[in-house]
């Protein structure tokens, strides 16, 4: 039978079998399982909230023609006169990097030289204007590529805070103890030899604290394989 003598609704019919006859082959796991639907529904948004915030941020920092200028921390004079007074009593070279760290209450921040080091803590430690006696905490971090550690120093009469990071070789991992000037640090520099590695020379007691005396390794590296897969 040609087209032309197909009757409108002859045609319809067939359109309509033919569509029912079709297999349902879209059945998405998604309608099988509403809570998985749920999850992945909130890890896209979650996601997509992560790009937002990375691109603000990102258009933030570029900055623009009609951006206003960026406030200066009230911190920078504190970061800019311990800088100097570190280059005038030791080196230019001492100070390797300084900044602020916005997101800890406009923390002042420096890296060390580690050659330096030993110099530097009792300068901050003995300096009249500086005098940064108490050592709150001290952490390891292992940056792949680099170890550093971190001293959180705190000046009681005025209430400030300073970090100082010190970083090594992940081969040759050691710098000076910090022990002989801040007695505090002794237990945290143990912790830190102990689970990444860091030996601290001058240290009067450089043993493992958590770890067994025969533990193969230092856990918190990045690059840390246990010897038994049941640990």
């Amino acid at each position: 039978m040609s087209e032309d003598n197909v009757k409108p609704e002859d045609q319809q019919a067939s359109m309509t079998t033919h569509t029912e006859a079709a297999p349902a082959t879209d059945t998405p796991a998604t309608a099988e399982d509403p809570d998985k639907a749920a999850k992945v529904k909130t890890a896209e948004e979650a996601r997509a909230a992560r790009a937002a915030a990375r691109a603000a941020k990102a258009a933030e920092e570029a900055g623009g023609e009609d951006a206003p200028p960026k406030e200066p921390s009230p911190n920078q004079p504190k970061l800019d006169r311990l800088v100097a007074i570190i280059r005038e009593h030791i080196g230019e070279g001492t100070v390797q990097e300084a900044f602020i760290n916005e997101r800890d209450r406009h923390l002042p921040v420096i890296v060390v030289d580690k050659a330096h080091w030993s110099e530097v803590a009792k300068l901050l430690r003995d300096h009249t204007e500086l005098k940064l006696h108490y050592l709150r905490n001290v952490t390891g971090v292992d940056y792949e590529t680099y170890l550093e550690v971190d001293y959180f120093l705190i000046n009681l009469s005025e209430k400030q805070d300073y970090c100082v990071k010190v970083r090594t070789d992940r081969e040759e991992a050691q710098m000076p103890s910090a022990t002989p000037i801040w007695p505090a640090a002794n237990w945290n520099e143990r912790e830190i030899y102990d689970l990444l590695g860091v030996t601290f020379t001058d240290h009067p007691d450089m043993t493992r604290i958590m770890m067994p005396d025969d533990w193969v390794g230092h856990p918190l590296r990045k690059d840390y394989e246990s010897i038994d897969p049941e640990v």
